[in-house]
C-alpha cells in the first residue's frame, strides 16, 4: 500500500448522489432507543437499520393501517 495517493485527476462517481439522500426526521426518543438497541445487537448503525426496515416497508407496498383510540387526544 502506498503512503499517499494523487486524486488530482480523479472522476466523482455521477450515481453517487443517488444512492442515498440526506433527509431531517423527527423520532420519538423510544423509537430511536429501540432501533439503537437492535442495531447494537445485529452490529450495524442504527441509521442503516432504519434504512433496511423502511426500504423492506416500501419495497413490499407495506401500508400503515390507522385507528386512533379515544381518550388521548378526543379522537374516536
Amino acid at each position: 500500500m502506498r503512503k499517499s495517493y494523487d486524486f488530482s485527476k480523479g472522476i466523482r462517481n455521477p450515481y453517487a448522489r443517488k444512492l442515498k439522500q440526506s433527509v431531517t426526521i423527527r423520532l420519538d426518543s423510544q423509537t430511536v432507543e429501540y432501533f439503537k438497541a437492535l442495531a447494537e445487537r445485529k452490529g450495524i448503525p442504527y441509521q442503516s437499520l432504519i434504512n433496511l426496515y423502511l426500504r423492506d416497508c416500501a419495497e413490499r407496498r407495506v401500508e400503515l393501517a390507522m385507528a386512533w383510540k379515544a381518550g388521548r387526544h378526543g379522537a374516536a
